[in-house]
């Protein structure tokens, strides 16, 4: 197993939006993808949402490595997009961290 912060980490991080609000979290979470791709331990950044179910929505991520998913968190955008606009849009969310077996 590696030392930490430097195995790389997947995020999970899943979104139900508030009924009729799932065209606003979508745009509101897509704002979000330009600059988290910039960011130099971004690996993976993808937005989906549920074929079955709109108002889910689910970012999966994957890390460089720890430190760079705290950097990512401490962001402006993220910090704003958890304190302003999720209690408008989002009714419950959960965000599972994960670390990447390797072979």
């Amino acid at each position: 197993m590696g030392e930490t912060g430097t195995t790389q980490l997947v995020c999970v991080a899943e979104f139900h939006a508030f009924q009729g609000k799932e065209q606003e979290l979508v745009a509101a979470l897509h704002i979000l993808m330009g600059p988290t791709h910039k960011e130099e331990g971004c690996l993976r950044y993808e937005l989906n949402q549920a074929s079955n179910d709109p108002r889910c929505v689910t970012f999966i991520e994957k890390w460089k490595n720890q430190d760079a998913f705290d950097q990512h968190c401490a962001t402006s955008y993220i910090k704003n997009f958890f304190d302003n606009l999720r209690p408008l849009l989002v009714e419950e969310f959960e965000v599972t961290l994960y670390r990447e077996i390797l072979p």
